[in-house]
């Protein structure tokens, strides 16, 4: 439930703070004054597209802001499938910059506008007279119809099936697209598996041989740097190696008569051991490298053969190639499994298919029991809003295929007159009696859709009198059951059932002009109600009338 609005720079409102309550309140005001801006500012709040434009001019940036009372109304749901903190009472909030920015809060908590949508749809349903085109869509009438069965659990069962029923047939539409495709390319796909696989493959082995290709083209050169050394540490002529020895011997000698003798003595000793470690490497290792040019030839041809593959096959690294390899082993075993796998898939789809058409049976029979409630109920409220003649119907045809909401096709039929055959509602209902059937269904969905805020635009235009004041009442009883209900009016016998009533009203400020919203007490409540029943020139005549029809109200 809407229990209090903020609206700054939008359009003519500067700034607005207004309070609402539960029950059937009404906001009436002249026209132009600015109830559609005020219904336009809830619209962005709750998600729905904005524009620049809207910012009122002057200002870089308009904010609305609504706190609303969500106890009872089950959407804990919602806020943890969102990762969203869950509070009885929560704000939401919309900023739109001049610059186009939109950014939407939930909590404080930033959330995408198409988050804000979705949770704007759980807050508050906004009826305006373009909306009455819905009943002309099949898929809106179904809802309705399901709404009203109150049978949640089957269409969740149903719609959990035909999510898993969509995706066995997607998966076994790509299971044999890919095999017809792996079938024709089973020859190309042999030939390239048996090429990679002679090829016999190492991860890292192209960098192991480029090094050992590297070392055996300068054999020769490696082998006499490392001897070459080795014989100027230790030769018969320059022998570093036996004076570093003799150095160390001959300062470990006087080490007795002088102390710093001997830390000399031991640095040479550690450097003659590094060095004579040194030598003897190089001597083995000098020894071990030979000139091979058989092995020279084959570890060339072997990088020139991956160099050729990575070209081949566009690939950047010896993994890649491997990769590749099972890769093409892998459509290949498809090939081979390929018409087992499709046939496990196939066998599974026709379990499912099963079990689908049974839940789908399961949802027609409720739905044909709720159009029986349905027709009844929709009958008695429409004789009620000035319609004694009505015939209403409703059909239930099977689908061709299953759906996403089942198998059945739902029309709703309608006549005003006894001796017109029902037809399709939205080829023969005026817009009035469009109206007054939207606003029955709505009246009887409401409980079963579990919405907080109704919001009524104008769905009283074009009526007066008796039939008027009967579907002010109709929204009344709808504003029952902590439920809230707001109606635009024009009507003075709907604004007199109000039991909160608002008025918005343009003013001329320093700043130019701006539009309020207040809320009225008792005697304003008179006056308004007076003006909207004589205009401009407010008669005691019409005072009186304007406080009995309070008074009966």
């Amino acid at each position: 439930m809407l229990k209090q609005i903020t609206i700054r720079n939008f359009a003519l409102i500067e700034h607005v703070e207004i309070d609402f309550s539960h029950g059937f309140s009404v906001i009436t005001g002249e026209t132009g004054h600015g109830k559609s801006v005020f219904l336009g500012a809830i619209s962005m709040m709750l998600g729905q597209r904005s524009d620049v434009k809207a910012i009122r001019e002057g200002a870089d940036r308009c904010v609305i802001e609504g706190c609303f009372d969500l106890s009872g109304f089950s959407l804990e749901g919602f806020f943890e499938d969102n990762d969203l903190d869950y509070d009885n009472e929560c704000i939401v909030r919309r900023e739109l910059s001049s610059t186009g920015r939109s950014r939407a809060f939930v909590n404080d908590t930033p959330v995408p506008v198409s988050l804000l949508k979705e949770l704007g749809t759980k807050l508050i349903d906004i009826h305006s007279q373009h909306q009455n085109l819905l009943l002309g869509d099949k898929y809106y009438q179904l809802g309705v119809l399901d709404t009203l069965a109150g049978d949640k659990g089957l269409l969740a069962a149903y719609k959990d099936e035909y999510d898993e029923y969509v995706r066995l047939n997607r998966e076994l539409r790509a299971l044999k697209e890919s095999l017809d495709g792996n079938r024709r390319d089973e020859e190309w796909l042999r030939f390239q598996l048996d090429e990679l696989e002679r090829a016999a493959l190492k991860d890292g082995e192209l960098e192991e041989l480029e090094l050992e290709v590297n070392e055996l083209s300068h054999a020769e050169e490696i082998q006499a740097a490392l001897l070459g050394a080795c014989a100027l540490l230790d030769s018969d002529e320059r022998n570093m190696l036996a004076s570093l020895r003799d150095a160390s011997n001959a300062l470990s000698r006087v080490s007795a008569h002088y102390s710093a003798a001997q830390e000399l003595s031991e640095r040479l000793e550690s450097c003659y051991i590094e060095l004579r470690d040194c030598c003897d490497e190089m001597q083995q290792r000098g020894e071990r490298v030979q000139f091979a040019p058989d092995r020279l030839e084959w570890v060339e041809r072997r990088i020139a053969l991956i160099y050729d593959l990575q070209k081949k096959h566009r690939a950047a690294s010896v993994a890649e190639l491997m990769s590749l390899e099972k890769e093409f082993a892998r459509r290949l075993e498809q090939i081979t499994d390929g018409d087992s796998n499709i046939g496990e898939l196939e066998q599974k789809l026709f379990k499912l298919r099963d079990r689908l058409a049974a839940s789908a049976s399961k949802l027609t029979s409720s739905r044909k029991a709720s159009a029986s409630v349905l027709k009844e109920k929709i009958t008695e409220i429409l004789v009620n809003l000035g319609m004694p003649m009505i015939r209403f119907e409703i059909e239930i045809h099977p689908e061709n295929d299953f759906t996403s909401r089942g198998c059945d096709v739902v029309t709703f039929l309608f006549s005003a007159n006894s001796s017109s055959a029902p037809q399709p509602l939205s080829d023969v209902a005026s817009g009035g009696e469009m109206a007054r059937v939207m606003l029955a269904l709505k009246s009887l969905i409401a409980s079963g859709a579990n919405q907080p805020t109704l919001i009524f635009d104008e769905v009283d235009t074009g009526v007066s009198g008796v039939l008027a004041e009967r579907m002010g009442r109709l929204m009344q009883q709808m504003g029952g059951n902590n439920r809230q209900v707001l109606s635009i009016t024009h009507l003075p016998q709907v604004a007199a059932l109000g039991a909160h009533h608002y008025k918005v009203y343009k003013e001329e400020t320093a700043k130019g002009t701006v539009t309020e919203i207040i809320k009225l007490g008792q005697q304003e409540r008179i006056k308004e109600i007076a003006q909207m029943m004589s205009g401009e020139l407010l008669t005691d005549a019409a005072m009186e009338n304007a406080a009995l029809l309070l008074s009966q109200s």
